[in-house]
């Protein structure tokens, strides 16, 4: 696959909050061991001055232990042809199975944080997590707010769009 270039995180944000395909949110344990899971849940837009990823994850999640332990993580924009990816993630718990081995997805480092892109999506963000909310009353969900401190795209994802320097908030 071609090696993915930074990006605006601004510029590819209505592909990876489209409702379909979902995304992939990619925490790891203390032991940096990755675990993957499915979100159609998210928001990029601009808080405190910073580009931000919000991710909405349940508390009876694994993920949730994971974001809680190390919080930073990644959220990858899949590509439609990862929907058996994106089944099994949403659907069995990282306490049990390797998802990673299970549907053959290739963990690629990050720059910025501890857990891993993924190599087979289209769009990759890097978060760390600055802030965090309950949803209640209307969800059990806490709200991760993840300041995008990297974004990275596939050369064919990308195109012609014109590419812009992305300014990391200091």
């Amino acid at each position: 696959m071609p090696k993915k270039q930074l990006v605006n995180p601004y510029l590819l944000a209505a592909q990876a909050i489209a409702p379909s395909p979902a995304n992939l949110l990619v925490a790891v344990d203390g032991e940096g061991r990755p675990n993957a899971m499915t979100i159609s849940w998210g928001f990029i837009g601009e808080m405190w001055h910073k580009p931000i990823f919000i991710a909405a994850v349940r508390p009876s999640r694994y993920t949730y232990q994971l974001l809680e332990e190390t919080p930073e993580f990644t959220v990858n924009v899949a590509y439609p042809q990862l929907q058996k990816a994106l089944d099994l993630c949403g659907s069995k718990s990282g306490r049990d199975v390797d998802k990673f081995k299970e549907c053959n997805l290739t963990p690629i480092p990050a720059q910025q944080v501890k857990p891993p892109l993924i190599d087979e999506c289209a769009i990759c963000y890097e978060c760390k997590v600055i802030h965090t909310a309950q949803a209640e009353p209307h969800t059990s969900h806490r709200l991760y707010f993840g300041e995008i401190v990297a974004c990275h795209a596939d050369p064919a994802v990308i195109g012609g769009l014109q590419l812009a320097e992305f300014p990391l908030a200091k």
